[in-house]
This record gives C-alpha cells, sequence and structure tokens, in this order.
C-alpha cells in the first residue's frame, strides 16, 4: 500500500460515483459521511472522511495516451485527480445501478489511473430498484484489476425500502426522494468501516513507484 502518512488519522475518501442531473447519490454519501462520523474509529480520531464528488472532477472520457500503469501523464486533469486519489488511504465507492452495470464516469475514473489505487481497501455501497447489486459485483471484480484490497462488507440500499418518497410522486422518477435507511444498514456501514480500517492497519506498505 502507498500511504499518504505514516501517522495521523486514515482517511478515506467517500467517492459519488454518478454525474447525472437529479442523482441520488450526493444523498446518499450525506447518509454514509454521517454514519462515519459516529463510528469509533472516527470519534476517536482516528479516521477521517472525504468527499470526492465525480460530478466535480469532470474527467473527460480517457484521454492519456499512455497506459495508466506507467503513470507518465500527459494532461493536468489526470494529474489533478492523480492528486485527490493519492490523498486518501481507503475509499468507499456509492454507485447507482445502469442497466446492470456502473455508471461510466465511475468506470472512466478508474481508468485514469493505476497505482494510486494499488494496495488500498475499498468499500461498495450501491443503490437502486433491487440494491443495485449487479453493479457492486461488477466494481468488485473492475477494483480487483487495480490492485485494490475490497472488503467484504458491503451495503445495498434499495429504492423502494431504504427512501422515502411523496406519495402523490412515488411513481416518478425524477422525484427527490428522502433517504431512510432501514437501521440495519448502518450496522452494514459500521462493519465495512470497521473491515477498512483493519485492512488498512494490516497492510503491508509497498514502496512509491519511482516515474
Amino acid at each position: 500500500m502507498n500511504r499518504t502518512h505514516e501517522n495521523g488519522p486514515i482517511t478515506v475518501g467517500l467517492v459519488v460515483g454518478s454525474s447525472r442531473p437529479g442523482r441520488r447519490g450526493p444523498a446518499v454519501a450525506k447518509w454514509v459521511a454521517e454514519t462515519m462520523a459516529g463510528h469509533p474509529a472516527a470519534r476517536a480520531g482516528e479516521l477521517t472522511v472525504e468527499l470526492v464528488d465525480l460530478a466535480e472532477q469532470r474527467l473527460p472520457m480517457l484521454d492519456e495516451p499512455v497506459p495508466a500503469r506507467f503513470g507518465d501523464y500527459r494532461h493536468d486533469h489526470t494529474r489533478r485527480w492523480s492528486s485527490v486519489v493519492s490523498a486518501c488511504d481507503a475509499f468507499i465507492f456509492v454507485t447507482p445501478e445502469y442497466n446492470s452495470s456502473v455508471p461510466a464516469v465511475l468506470k472512466n475514473a478508474i481508468d485514469y489511473l493505476d497505482a494510486e489505487w494499488r494496495g488500498k481497501p475499498a468499500g461498495v455501497l450501491s443503490y437502486g430498484a433491487r440494491g443495485g447489486g449487479q453493479a457492486a459485483e461488477h466494481l468488485r471484480v473492475i477494483l480487483g484489476e487495480v490492485g485494490m484490497t475490497v472488503v467484504s462488507g458491503h451495503v445495498e440500499l434499495q429504492l423502494f425500502t431504504d427512501f422515502q418518497w411523496p406519495a402523490e410522486s412515488a411513481a416518478d422518477p425524477t422525484a427527490h426522494a428522502r433517504i431512510a435507511p432501514a437501521p440495519e444498514r448502518g450496522a452494514e456501514l459500521a462493519l465495512m468501516a470497521t473491515e477498512l480500517v483493519d485492512a488498512f492497519r494490516d497492510a503491508v506498505p509497498l514502496p512509491v513507484p519511482v516515474r
């Protein structure tokens, strides 16, 4: 693992993996951040959460001429993205399910980099009509390919049980629902956070590659 520090709190990057107008990702990420704040490691000052919203990163479709594994970045937006990811020790990826997989913006952001991901623990939180399980499954494979350690704990939020919809607009796909996860979702997220902290502490540091 390429650690960002030797001491101090573990920084968990909370990746909002969608960019669609009207997306529910920011609301889900807010719930994750609020829930994580109550984790024992956070209360002890050993863990912090950093929001990483892909809509704000505005990465174009992958336009680097050299494969990411070589770390020879030619564009400023890639170098900025590299700095954002390098500053985090672990990640929680928040993804909706689009056509049984992850949004293109999330896959694109992962493909931009290589060494910055490797060895770092990752957790997956998906949401969708049925919980986004297929997106989560695909994302675990993608994260494994870039050398991340994906923890077993995971959270799946279902749109019709973990969100509250206005009665008059329950069938409206553009309606704004309030996130209201079932109590067990908080316990599942707490388990994921514990596994991320344990995976980080147990990891053998990897040398930072020379470029």
